[in-house]
């Protein structure tokens, strides 16, 4: 929605490291095995492609096989993404993937270490924030809609789980980054979130233009 707002590109970084997940799944290759993920991503390449008509604003393949959001937001996948995330060889594979799609257009990149590490300069960084609760119930309503039901308690034990697995692994771990804007969106709607952000963003050109 800030992407459309903007005009402006967009791209969920995470989508990329739930592709490799994928990936591992599919060869049966070790979440942990950093070595082997890089062996599996040079064999079967990710590719995205920024494409504003996309359903999510963009489209990823691997081993040029395009990826549904149904074969990246599988439980299978969830379940052993903040391992393969977690591994140096993979990061460093895709961010600079996603330094360069960041070098061709302007982009609203979403993602654990956007502006910690793969974008530290951007212009506008946002921290985007939101309780367990509040992360639950939109988990829940996603799946409702897809006609799928959730307990909560496992949702809430699996997203405090990867939180705690992506602030502590030693490479890139999610952190605020310096100069971020935080945003707890808890008791926010998405709409409201947007505005927020478009309005970050328009004082953030002022300020350059001035």
């Amino acid at each position: 929605m800030v992407a459309r707002e903007l005009h402006f590109l967009y791209l969920d970084t995470g989508a990329m490291y739930r592709a490799v997940a994928y990936l591992a799944l599919q060869t049966r290759t070790d979440a942990g095995n950093g070595a082997e993920l890089l062996r599996i991503c040079e064999e079967h390449p990710i590719a995205v492609s920024l494409d504003e008509a996309a359903p999510l604003g963009f489209t990823i393949a691997a081993g040029g096989r395009d990826l549904a959001d149904a074969d990246l937001q599988s439980k299978s996948v969830t379940a052993i993404v903040s391992t393969v995330a977690a591994q140096a060889s993979v990061r460093a594979l895709l961010v600079e993937l996603q330094r360069e799609l960041a070098r061709n257009a302007s982009v609203v990149m979403a993602g654990r270490d956007i502006g910690t590490v793969v974008l530290p300069d951007a212009a506008v960084k946002i921290y985007l924030d939101a309780s367990v609760e509040a992360r639950v119930e939109r988990r829940r309503a996603q799946l409702a809609a897809e006609g799928a039901g959730a307990d909560a308690r496992a949702l809430a034990e699996e997203i405090e789980e990867r939180d705690r697995l992506d602030k502590q692994r030693p490479v890139s771990p999610l952190r605020p980054a310096p100069g971020a804007h935080l945003l707890d969106s808890s008791n926010m709607t998405a709409q409201e979130v947007t505005r927020e952000i478009v309005a970050i963003v328009a004082r953030a050109q002022e300020h350059l233009r001035a």
